[in-house]
């Protein structure tokens, strides 16, 4: 008995099915990027529980920090220290209050005034620019600052280059000393751990440094002279919209 012939395809019936498998290989890739988007959503607006936030913290050092601005929004603050319970872990909060000789953050009058309401510590920092005399930089902050005497130290928040190192060093001693003369209180320096094991380490006698350094504890966090370490600028909190900065501290408050 003959063989049954078997069936040919013919070239425009490969081309319909290659054609069909493209339709459907483009179809999926708008599917992909939309899972890709919602799960990126997801994990990057995702707050932090008390319970998930505790394994967060570096261990070894006496209190939790966040340092806040403008970048951050309107802040519900009690939604983080009541509702959430988060009063339990964060010791201490710094807020930006002025930049530059004529700059007062957004939200600086508003977080200063709910933080002291609700008794949470707090204190101020204020964004140095290398373009402006530091001594109207000093004025500028006092003028804003309001003082208490249960205020966190005075902080400068030291980020861009100057003319040169030593040029930097002068300006910032400047408002340093200014501020300390006005208020009684000695400022604290915050800087990257970049700017400070290149230029400032061993530079300022007697002043304590806040370092950010985010892939790794930094090894000078055994200087005397460091006190603070802002260990992520990623944190995710109930109450606050953006990521938000997370700190520990040798100090115990």
């Amino acid at each position: 008995m003959a063989k049954r012939r078997k069936k040919t395809h013919t070239a425009k019936s490969r081309k319909k099915k290659s054609s069909g498998r493209k339709l459907v290989i483009w179809g999926l890739i708008p599917v992909g990027i939309m899972a890709f988007v919602f799960f990126w959503y997801v994990a990057e607006t995702k707050e932090e529980t008390p319970q998930h936030f505790r394994t967060l913290i570096p261990a070894g050092y006496n209190s939790v920090g966040i340092d806040v601005s403008h970048h951050q929004g309107t802040i519900d603050w009690d939604k983080l220290f009541v509702e959430k319970g988060f009063d339990t872990l964060i010791d201490f909060v710094y807020c930006k209050a002025t930049e530059g000789a004529d700059h007062v953050d957004t939200q600086w009058k508003r977080n200063r005034e709910v933080l002291n309401e609700m008794g949470v510590l707090n204190g101020a920092y204020h964004y140095f620019s290398t373009k402006k005399p530091p001594r109207p930089q000093a004025e500028h902050f006092l003028k804003y600052w309001d003082e208490r005497e249960i205020d966190l130290p005075p902080a400068l928040d030291v980020e861009e280059e100057g003319f040169s190192d030593e040029d930097l060093i002068a300006k910032m001693k400047i408002w340093l000393t200014e501020v300390e003369h006005v208020s009684g209180r000695r400022p604290i320096i915050y800087t990257s751990l970049s700017f400070y094991e290149t230029k400032f380490r061993n530079k300022f006698p007697g002043y304590k440094f806040w370092i950010a350094a985010y892939s790794r504890e930094p090894q000078y966090m055994s200087d005397q002279d460091v006190i603070h370490w802002q260990f992520s600028e990623s944190g995710r909190l109930p109450g606050i919209d953006n990521k938000v900065d997370l700190n520990v501290s040798e100090v115990e408050f």
